[in-house]
């Protein structure tokens, strides 16, 4: 074409240099599944001698997620089974699409329900994370309510 110019570079580098693309929304869940679906985590987690469950409120000061659970295994094998106990449980109640992270023997795993994420720990890594303090009552003084420790 006569008079116009290319802008060097592939299209993949055009890409990147444009930026990403916006995301769209996540759509809002019922509350009455949200809350079918945390009891059903924290059950289970119960049911399998987790440590120190802590649920932090995320509704409006996260997009990623509504709320959020962590809680800690004393051993690898101990993790994955509550990673897999809680995705049959939500399975049966309808919630198919749970990603699941780092459940072949990790320190860490983590399960994301779309509205709910929940993390897995072993102590030391809970401990150098820190999730608490990064999400919790400490960061703003006028959201204590928003964590409850189990």
């Amino acid at each position: 074409m006569p008079g116009k110019t290319a802008a060097p570079g592939s299209v993949r580098k055009k890409a990147a240099a444009a930026g990403p693309k916006t995301r769209a929304k996540r759509e809002v869940v019922a509350p009455d599944l949200l809350e079918q679906s945390l009891a059903i985590i924290t059950a289970s987690l119960e049911d399998d001698k987790a440590e120190e469950i802590v649920v932090i409120d995320l509704a409006g000061r996260a997009s990623f997620a509504d709320r959020m659970v962590i809680a800690t295994g004393l051993a690898d094998r101990q993790i994955a089974a509550m990673a897999q106990h809680i995705e049959r449980k939500l399975r049966d109640i309808g919630i198919k699409r749970v990603l699941v992270e780092g459940a072949n023997g990790s320190d860490w795993v983590l399960l994301d329900t779309g509205d709910i994420v929940v993390h897995l720990f072993k102590p030391e890594s809970r401990a150098l994370y820190g999730l608490e303090k990064m999400w919790g009552a400490e960061l703003d003084d006028s959201n204590e309510e928003s964590v409850t420790r189990l």
